[in-house]
């Protein structure tokens, strides 16, 4: 196994070091990072004692994750993150945003940063999360563009995701309105994707602000976007749903936001539409209000408080059930964890 102690000297890198070494959204993990902090799991990792909460069986695979890489790679890494100017945020950092202790065991290890990441300081009213379908219609792009523009003239900050569509056209809006907008990723902030969406992406990390939770270098796979859908709910205080088809990565993003408490708005569409069938599932199932134009989302960010912390996803309560079953590790798709990969 990896001797860590090799790599980490503190909090800070033995965070880092962990987001290089375990997929995002491992409430096991997290659970135990919150209890022992980051020095200590690294530490555990490398023994064979009790891990606490798991079996040994469960333990030993829970051990697995920390054998993908020798000290030197990890070193390579943290080196070349620091000479790409790459800025890193832990929980207990100022400018840490404080709405992501809302996710409890599920809270991110890290975040990765390039750009303006004073914006996360900002309080959670301000900040409003825009998503939608990749394969938008001009209609979409146009009412996600608009309200966008007004969002961000009204001086919220635009959170979205940088994909093609509604997400694109709302960070492209924020912009040209010379407002702020934050560009969640689901692979390393040292690596635009969408490709088609480089220069755009550029611009939101000289302008804006670019974050991930995975270290520089990681490729967005499949868990990876799942996993960004709860960061990405919980940055805001409100998120709004454009265009989106049923079983689009945003109904997920809505989800997420619904189960934290926070307002989810959905703009209807032609019922004809497949791209508005998930606004129009949202606000059947009463998990949305319908959003018209910006006075509807300032009404909703107004009236909507954050939730009771004992409500928030993952969170240790022993008067409510928790959302996940930590008899066992979630562990999901083996296949696609971290492999860092040298700057």
């Amino acid at each position: 196994m990896t001797n860590l102690s090799q790599v980490v000297q503190d909090e800070r890198t033995a965070r880092m070091v962990l987001s290089m070494l375990v997929e995002p959204d491992d409430a096991v993990t997290g659970r135990l990072l919150g209890e022992l902090g980051a020095l200590e799991l690294l530490r555990l990792a490398e023994g064979d004692e009790v891990v606490p909460g798991l079996s040994p069986v469960d333990a030993q695979v829970w051990r697995a994750q920390f054998e993908r890489s020798d000290a030197r790679t990890l070193e390579q890494n943290l080196v070349g993150a620091e000479r790409a100017g790459i800025g890193t945020l832990i929980p207990g950092d100022e400018e840490w945003p404080s709405a992501l202790d809302d996710l409890g065991d599920r809270r991110p290890y890290v975040l990765w940063t390039r750009g303006t990441a004073s914006f996360l300081a900002r309080p959670l009213n301000d900040l409003v999360t825009i998503t939608g379908a990749r394969a938008s219609t001009s209609y979409g792009e146009h009412v996600a563009g608009q309200l966008a523009s007004d969002l961000a003239s009204a001086e919220r900050i635009i959170v979205a995701g940088g994909a093609y569509g509604i997400e694109g056209a709302a960070h492209r809006a924020a912009l040209a309105s010379g407002g702020d907008t934050i560009a969640v990723m689901a692979n390393g902030v040292d690596r635009m994707y969408p490709m088609g969406h480089r220069e755009l992406l550029e611009r939101v990390a000289d302008l804006g602000l670019v974050l991930s939770e995975v270290p520089p270098g990681a490729v967005p796979t499949r868990h990876r976007f799942i996993a960004r859908a709860r960061v990405m709910a919980a940055l805001s205080a409100a998120t709004l749903v454009v265009e989106a088809g049923a079983r689009s990565g945003s109904m997920t993003v809505a989800r997420r936001a619904h189960e934290l408490g926070r307002a989810v708005g959905a703009v209807p569409g032609p019922v004809t539409s497949a791209t508005s069938a998930g606004p129009h599932h949202l606000l059947q199932d009463g998990l949305a209000r319908l959003v018209t134009d910006t006075g509807d989302i300032e009404s909703l960010v107004a009236h909507k408080n954050r939730p009771d912390p004992g409500q928030a996803i993952g969170r240790r309560d022993s008067q409510r059930q928790p959302t996940a079953d930590r008899s066992r590790p979630a562990y999901r798709d083996t296949a696609c964890l971290a492999t860092p990969v040298v700057l």
